[in-house]
């Protein structure tokens, strides 16, 4: 398996949540209500398996390694676009949880926001995802050799790995502490 197979695969996961969002968003639209619950589930998803773990394989592993190589201008523009986009969505999600807070504290005129933001969502990820498979990671295979591909899929395997301990000890030092 290459390296990018990883993060594709990883891909089809946000795709499959991305639709669950788009449901999300048309009850929004019907019932004019919204479970918060599932805005944190939504949001839980996001941040620890789109960005943390998906998006930290990118940022923390290829982008860093990439860094190091000779990219060309589109090679190397393409992915400050990536990382401009990953920003895009840590953003996006924050206003989501802003607007979900207030929506839980009885606050309606937050339901309008919510829908908003988990729209941006629905429509940024299939962008996204669609420029990294078919235009950045083909492109960044040319830059690794078969073993260096293999050893940043390892890399990928060993991030992978902790991303459940570092999760875990953050939800007990958060119960600890609160």
């Amino acid at each position: 398996m290459q390296a990018r197979a990883l993060l594709m695969i990883e891909h089809r996961l946000i795709e499959r949540m991305i639709e669950i969002v788009k449901q999300v968003v048309s009850h929004i639209e019907h019932e004019k209500k919204v479970d918060p619950v599932l805005v944190d589930t939504v949001v839980d998803f996001i941040r620890i398996y789109a960005d943390r773990t998906h998006h930290g394989k990118e940022e923390d592993i290829l982008f860093k390694n990439l860094k190091e190589r000779n990219l060309s201008g589109d090679d190397r523009r393409v992915m400050n676009e990536l990382v401009a986009e990953h920003v895009f969505g840590r953003k996006t999600t924050k206003d989501l949880v802003e607007a979900n807070t207030r929506y839980r504290n009885e606050d309606a005129s937050a339901l309008p926001q919510i829908a908003d933001k988990l729209t941006i969502l629905v429509d940024f990820y299939p962008k996204h995802i669609e420029k990294e498979d078919k235009v950045f990671f083909p492109a960044a295979r040319k830059y690794f050799s078969e073993p260096e591909d293999q050893a940043m899929l390892y890399e990928f395997w060993e991030f992978d790995r902790k991303m459940i301990h570092e999760k875990y000890s953050l939800v007990v030092d958060l119960l600890e502490n609160r």
